[in-house]
């Protein structure tokens, strides 16, 4: 099996094979939370704009964006895996615009795609292995340490050996942004969502994506 390592919007138009594309801090974490806490389905699009649309024309949608890792005004959730889980979302939709995660994922041209992160890292590495296929694509979604660990994580679990979370997360902790992320000064940021978006392997379910007119679904598979 080749496993192929790419970043960013130039990465996910090359991906080829079975893609995932990763965003640990936040936006595929939320996405988790969200389908753990009982939502039908993730909707991913680019723009607040969008969003906001999408989200006025679907029964039972809940709005989440951020843009640039920042608040937007009018929407209550930012993007926040600790907001998702104070909600009571069973049966609803989840509308997402991120600056990272739902960018990129529009940008893969291939059918079978995941979303990624931490929190479901086992799971996806088994959802893959499942379609054995002959390459795989690891699209971190930004040039972050933490996207970065989670694809080495997801690849480690793919070839059965036996990866060391700790160490590959230790260029995160050792950053400016994860001490500005922890300390609760960022807005939007609650200081509880870094170990949330640690947590690996919390859920037993992968995130197939599938296009749809104006959106991309993301569902639950569990594996």
């Amino acid at each position: 099996m080749n496993i192929i390592h790419a970043t960013g919007i130039e990465g996910a138009r090359q991906a080829r094979g079975t893609v995932v594309v990763i965003d640990v801090l936040r936006s595929f974490t939320v996405s988790a939370y969200a389908l753990a806490g009982g939502a039908r389905e993730c909707r991913l699009v680019r723009t607040v704009a969008e969003a906001r649309a999408l989200a006025e024309r679907t029964p039972g949608a809940v709005l989440c964006a951020e843009e640039d890792a920042l608040p937007v005004e009018g929407i209550a959730i930012s993007n926040s895996p600790t907001q998702i889980r104070a909600l009571d979302l069973a049966g609803n939709v989840l509308v997402q615009r991120s600056t990272a995660g739902t960018q990129v994922t529009a940008e893969v041209e291939v059918d079978d795609i995941f979303a990624g992160s931490l929190v479901v890292a086992r799971a996806t590495a088994k959802a893959c292995l499942f379609r054995h296929p002959e390459t795989v694509t690891l699209v971190a979604s930004a040039d972050h340490p933490e996207d970065h660990a989670c694809g080495a994580y997801i690849e480690s679990l793919m070839r059965d050996e036996g990866p060391d979370l700790d160490r590959l997360l230790q260029p995160l902790r050792e950053s400016e942004r994860y001490r500005r992320a922890v300390s609760g000064a960022w807005p939007g940021f609650p200081p509880g969502d870094i170990d949330l978006s640690l947590a690996a392997d919390r859920f037993d379910f992968a995130m197939p994506v599938s296009r749809e007119a104006g959106y991309l679904r993301v569902t639950a598979l569990s594996v």
